[in-house]
């Protein structure tokens, strides 16, 4: 037998060295090739199908293979192991997306309006832009036998003088660097200081007056995206943004794969190496398209959920999904950046917002913060979907917040054609109430491969107005149109014909899809009925709803609400927030009194425990129903269904 075999990854034309008997899966992460894979490599998904083009392997028997498929040469990656050299063909299903989604404009919102920088005046208190980081520019007199002050208490001294800056701390770099610099400078130099809250140290020294040049940095750690954003500290202006896949997908698409890989060997350090490095390469890209140097960078501002903030800052996650669901921290000190592996420029330090608890994490504390919560009157409603569908209930008196894991279906996770919203992701449904047939569109109007989130909530939807499938999720198989159809593994719904699809397979969905994200809507749905009802209100208490995340932009909401995962209440009461931690993340990093505001929004928010709450489990049997058990609780959608049901029996009798 080889020593060693040859796998090449198309087509992406890489290759990696493994022994025989490597899983194709494992080689493929090694090799830093992205397989799509959100069951952790366990084989319950199916999403790592792969091509073996050549070379010998064996897999294991897998369900969610047919034999036409394996005749094809296809494969599950995590089931399958590397016997002789091989090249394996990654097609478009299983590839993790194109990068230019991230600049697709965000469409208009049907119902309500989408939050912005422009609304922050009339929803948060008044605040300055004081970042955390000041550049002082200081002329010393050099010392004499009669001044033979320190060269550190020299500059202490003038910091005081000229900034009123008391008791600076000097970073031992910084001494280092103090003796020689200060002599090269004719005793003119810049001081960078940061203030910690409870400290002020001096981080930097450069040579002349570098005031002018001073950028900060706002992260949005997102589990499957990151978002960053270069800001002028002088002006408060973005000047760059840019994102990127985290890169950390290829461990796991969702939190808990994630912690567990975590656990196992050096799988924290490689977790946190790779998380480092695709901020890393967003930092270059925003120093390339601002035109500038790294040194102007002086301070960082990160959120993230509370398992992302622990892979980035190298803490132990496990006991966050163990009970009683104890993070390592929630709330951490500035690090300099270089100590997580981000060496961009002598004294850059990172701030990681407050997380709450296990599953309510920094980037929750950001959203609260930039939509203003924390500061109105209104009873608000703060929703994040994504894996777990975190929210927040409260105003400025009180905060409750509390995380339901809807897995990754709305994500397209769990869902047999399920896929993120890149390239060719099917993201708008209608469905002809007469003949049944669909009408599609797709992310950049490219042949479709799968569905993404909101094309799942949509094609949901419309199954049910139309009549397709019940408010159980089953399928009518009475109905006279090819596209529902029965298989040997239960009913589907062909969306896209095969020689219409750019994978030349139908794209369908089917009963176990259904059930998927029924399973995931009602988590949503019971965990805000729970947070409502444990404060004696219900829905017609809210005065608003805002909606954040990815997700959420493109979500139709009559669609959500048809489905049961939002709750039936006007729709001029919700408003979107776009990526609600990015904001938090920029006002933090611009401002010392709203840095202090995330740190307080923190400690003001009571985390409810669903999982030790006796009625969420019925409220998610309830809530098993499109749209509910209760049907009186969305009059709109009963209006709505009323109507479709009229037109249809009127067309029957035509």
């Amino acid at each position: 037998m080889e020593e060693s075999v040859r796998i090449l990854f198309l087509p992406e034309n890489r290759y990696i060295m493994a022994k025989p008997g490597e899983n194709l899966l494992k080689a493929a992460m090694n090799a830093d090739v992205h397989i799509n894979a959100s069951c952790g490599g366990s084989g319950s998904c199916g999403k790592c199908r792969v091509v073996i083009e050549k070379g010998e392997v064996k897999r294991e028997p897998n369900l969610k293979l047919s034999e036409a498929d394996i005749a094809k040469g296809y494969a599950l990656a995590c089931q399958t192991t590397a016997w002789s050299d091989l090249e394996v063909r990654i097609p478009l299903e299983s590839r993790i997306g194109d990068k230019r989604i991230f600049e697709r404009k965000v469409p208009e919102p049907v119902y309500g309006h989408l939050l912005s920088a422009t609304d922050w005046e009339e929803r948060l208190p008044e605040w300055e832009l004081d970042p955390a980081t000041q550049k002082i520019h200081i002329v010393m007199d050099p010392p004499t036998l009669d001044d033979n002050t320190s060269d550190a208490d020299r500059v202490k001294r003038s910091l005081s003088m000229e900034a009123g800056m008391k008791d600076v701390v000097i970073d031992y770099p910084v001494l280092q660097r103090l003796p020689n610099m200060l002599r090269q400078s004719g005793w003119d130099v810049t001081v960078t200081v940061l203030d910690q809250g409870e400290e002020l140290r001096a981080v930097r020294i450069e040579q002349g007056d570098t005031t002018a040049r001073q950028s900060g940095i706002a992260i949005d750690v997102g589990t499957t995206t990151i978002s960053a954003e270069l800001i002028d500290l002088k002006t408060g202006e973005v000047v760059a943004s840019a994102s990127d896949y985290n890169a950390q997908v290829a461990f796991g698409e969702d939190v808990i794969t994630r912690i567990i890989y975590a656990t196992k060997g050096t799988g924290l350090a490689k977790l946190q190496s790779v998380v480092v490095g695709t901020i890393w390469n967003l930092i270059k890209t925003l120093v390339e398209k601002a035109d500038i140097e790294y040194c102007n960078i002086t301070h960082i501002v990160v959120a993230g959920n509370t398992t992302m903030t622990h892979l980035l800052l190298g803490l132990n996650p496990k006991y966050i999904r163990e009970e009683p669901y104890i993070p390592s921290a929630t709330s951490f000190p500035w690090i300099k950046a270089s100590d997580i592996g981000l060496r961009i420029a002598a004294g850059v330090y990172l701030y990681a917002i407050p997380c709450v608890a296990s599953y309510v994490g920094g980037d929750i504390t950001a959203g609260v913060l930039a939509s203003g919560i924390f500061n109105t009157d209104k009873m608000t409603l703060y929703i994040d979907i994504g894996t777990n569908g975190e929210m927040v209930l409260g105003n400025k008196d009180w905060l409750l917040a509390c995380s339901c894991s809807a897995g990754p279906a709305f994500e397209g996770g769990g869902v047999r054609h399920g896929m993120r919203a890149t390239r060719g992701a099917i993201e708008q449904v209608r469905i002809n109430k007469s003949n049944y047939e669909p009408m599609i569109i797709t992310v950049d109007h490219h042949k479709p491969i799968g569905i993404c989130g909101s094309g799942l909530i949509d094609t949901l939807a419309e199954l049910f107005l139309a009549g397709i499938i019940n408010e159980k999720g089953k399928f009518n198989l009475d109905l006279p149109t090819d596209r529902v159809r029965k298989t040997d593994t239960g009913a589907e719904y062909v969306l896209v014909w095969a020689e219409d699809s750019a994978t030349r397979r139908d794209i369908v969905i089917t009963e176990v899809d259904i059930d998927n994200l029924m399973r995931a809507k009602a988590a949503v749905y019971a965990g805000i009925e729970v947070l409502l009802s444990s404060v004696d209100l219900d829905v017609s208490a809210i005065d608003e709803l805002l909606i954040a995340g990815a997700f959420g932009r493109y979500l139709e909401i009559d669609k959500a609400v048809t489905l049961g995962l939002l709750p039936d209440i006007g729709y001029e009461k919700i408003k979107f927030v776009g990526n609600g931690s990015l904001l938090g993340a920029h006002l933090a990093a611009l401002s010392r009194e709203m840095l202090s505001k995330t740190k307080e929004i923190a400690n003001t928010m009571t985390y409810l425990e669903l999982s030790m709450n006796p009625s969420f489990m019925e409220k998610y049997v309830s809530a098993l129903f499109i749209p509910h058990t209760h049907l009186d609780d969305f009059p709109r959608v009963r209006e709505q269904l009323e109507e479709v049901r009229r037109e249809q029996r009127m067309a029957g009798q035509a």
